[in-house]
């Protein structure tokens, strides 16, 4: 039996999905159980000369795909997880200090953020007014961050979007919707402000 169908079987089944969650997942701490974290070094999938630093929270149960690209690194103070979704981290990307990233996230090749990101897959479900937010469980949508991006320090890049290939997210910027490749966007929503004209050879302003 392979991981999916095992995974398919166990949500037919959800008082055994509440069980094993549970002794996966402290279901108050909501991290992994210490005996989970034991264990990281069977099943953490790294590259060579990858660097995950002491100080970061990894929450990475292994029922989700973690996985960190050669020469990565992931600085201090960050926040990794992937309790609801894969958490993909190309080649020689940098994730910087105090960032939290929550997956579904796949992150490209050569992609670098800075101080205080945040990039999550994860939205907390509210729509019944009759229930706790807290209740209702949680609805993901995966963020596709290409090759060679650049993000600004305390942006934030929110489910669902897609950031191309060699873009940059200016500092402070909130990504709501998708940014295509060669873009250089800014702002709260983040809108595209310069693109670059491959026929001028030059980046070029955006007309708001």
């Amino acid at each position: 039996m392979n991981l999916s169908t095992f995974k398919k079987r166990i949500a037919e089944h959800p008082l055994l999905k509440t069980k094993l969650h549970n002794l996966i997942m402290h279901p108050i701490k909501t991290r992994p159980r210490w005996w989970v974290r034991a264990v990281y070094f069977l099943y953490l999938k790294r590259g060579k000369g990858s660097v995950i630093y002491s100080s970061v929270r990894k929450d990475l149960p292994p029922f989700n795909k973690f996985y960190l690209g050669k020469y990565s690194v992931i600085e201090d103070f960050s926040c990794i997880n992937n309790a609801v979704g894969d958490l993909i981290i190309g080649d020689y990307s940098r994730i910087g200090l105090r960032n939290t990233i929550i997956g579904p996230v796949t992150i490209g090749n050569h992609v670098h953020t800075a101080q205080n990101v945040t990039v999550s897959g994860l939205n907390h479900n509210y729509q019944d007014v009759t229930v706790c937010i807290d209740k209702q469980g949680v609805s993901t949508n995966p963020i596709i961050i290409g090759d060679d991006v650049w993000i600004g320090a305390n942006s934030i890049v929110l489910p669902g979007v897609v950031i191309g290939k060699h873009s940059v997210v200016a500092a402070g910027s909130v990504v709501s919707h998708s940014i295509p490749s060669y873009c250089v966007c800014a702002g709260i929503p983040a809108r595209v402000i310069k693109k670059y004209n491959f026929s001028s050879q030059s980046w070029e302003k955006v007309s708001l």
